[in-house]
């Protein structure tokens, strides 16, 4: 089995040990269990195809499968919407021979505009893997200065992941940290020929010693809106609501948006955060 397979294999196996008969709305049939979660003939059952032919795909050997047969594996291990996606791309991309360079990331003059016009919260554009493409003046003060990294070394993951102070300054760091990586194994699963995608999860593994266990749960994110704290050391708790999207014609590329609620103390703390910075 090729490293295409045995990803697809682990997807599939990590998917089926979570459900439950009861949860699948499954009888139990008094038989022991050997394993957690539904055994293979149950999820090839449900998802309306034979056994053998299950077996196949979790053992990365079926070629091809139809939409038919995605949407159904899809339904019957219930996935959500980002899982349903990295299925589809497990399912529709070969094993790469090797892994290929990717063209350099550039953000276009309109979307440094809009960051600098968005003075008064913090945004910042994300490429490929993370990798913080652009970042206005409250971005670097509420995470950290990525315009004083070097270029190849601005990326969010290995913030969250890698900076001993994101670990204090990130509330509910945790949740963070495994969304992060959730998003990243969503990425390895669309682009299996990044070779910088590898290089990041490879140096992920040797130096966050929990890296490993949260990539095995083969757990996958599309983040697109939801909720951040943080512990700045100057002016203290900072609560945002976030938005995230991707700027029409700017594939691979995501707009990131912390708002914050009129009048609150993190409205007057970002205030007193930019006055600050400018002096």
């Amino acid at each position: 089995m090729d490293d295409r397979g045995r990803e697809l294999a682990d997807f599939l196996r990590s998917r089926r040990a979570r459900l439950t008969p009861d949860r699948a709305g499954l009888p139990e049939d008094g038989r022991a269990r050997r394993v957690p979660g539904l055994r293979r003939d149950e999820a090839a059952r449900l998802a309306g195809v034979s056994t053998e032919y299950y077996t196949r795909l979790e053992q990365g050997r079926a070629q091809n499968p139809s939409p038919e047969v995605v949407e159904a594996l899809a339904r019957a291990l219930q996935l959500d919407l980002s899982e349903r996606e990295h299925l589809t791309d497990l399912l529709a991309r070969p094993s790469a021979p090797r892994r290929a360079p990717v063209a350099p990331q550039r953000v276009r003059p309109g979307l440094h505009l809009m960051l600098q016009t968005l003075d008064h919260v913090p945004a910042f554009v994300l490429g490929r893997r993370t990798d913080v493409l652009a970042a206005n003046l409250l971005a670097r003060e509420v995470l950290t200065d990525f315009e004083a990294l070097p270029a190849n070394r601005r990326n969010l993951a290995r913030y969250y992941l890698l900076d001993p102070e994101a670990r204090t300054r990130v509330g509910d760091w945790e949740q963070i940290a495994t969304d992060t990586v959730a998003v990243l194994r969503l990425e390895a699963g669309r682009y299996p020929q990044d070779r910088q995608l590898a290089d990041l999860v490879g140096e992920l593994t040797l130096k966050c010693p929990e890296f490993s266990g949260w990539w095995n749960d083969h757990r996958v994110l599309h983040r697109t809106h939801g909720t951040k704290h943080y512990h700045h050391p100057l002016v203290g708790e900072l609560h945002f609501s976030y938005e995230s999207f991707e700027p029409p014609g700017d594939t691979d590329q995501t707009l990131c948006v912390y708002n914050v609620e009129p009048g609150s103390e993190t409205e007057a703390s970002l205030r007193l955060l930019g006055a600050m910075s400018i002096r």
